[in-house]
């Protein structure tokens, strides 16, 4: 996790090339630092190295979808503050998985990703 002083880092799962490449620009505008992964395996293989303050989670990908990521880091015991992206509106009545903050449609508002970033690495539940 960042310490005092130093940026956050934020970590974007996508299988989609433009969302990762758009989110990355997004947060290093927003003096975040991001790490965007194509997959759920890849995104699990970095954290032996590191580990986000929050995770930008797309839901349907091939291979590990997003409620298999999250099922493994439960696994693992790893709590990492998730926000949930997805194309589909599948969220309806969805029981969100332990460290979701919050489920977002695509198109979103970059303010609204921003703010449930905020508050995500705050500890504090989303609105």
């Amino acid at each position: 996790m960042a310490g005092a002083g130093s940026r956050l880092l934020i970590a974007v799962v996508d299988d989609e090339k433009s969302v990762r490449t758009s989110l990355r620009r997004l947060l290093a505008a927003s003096e975040l630092d991001a790490v965007t992964f194509a997959s759920g395996q890849e995104f699990l293989d970095s954290l032996r190295q590191s580990r986000p303050d929050c995770l930008i989670l797309d839901l349907q990908m091939p291979g590990l979808s997003g409620l298999d990521v999250q099922r493994q880091l439960a696994d693992r015991r790893l709590r990492v503050p998730t926000i949930i992206i997805t194309a589909e509106d599948e969220t309806r009545g969805a029981s969100p998985s332990p460290g979701t903050v919050a489920y977002l449609c695509k198109p979103f508002e970059e303010h609204v990703l921003l703010g449930l970033i905020a508050r995500a690495v705050q500890g504090a539940p989303a609105p």
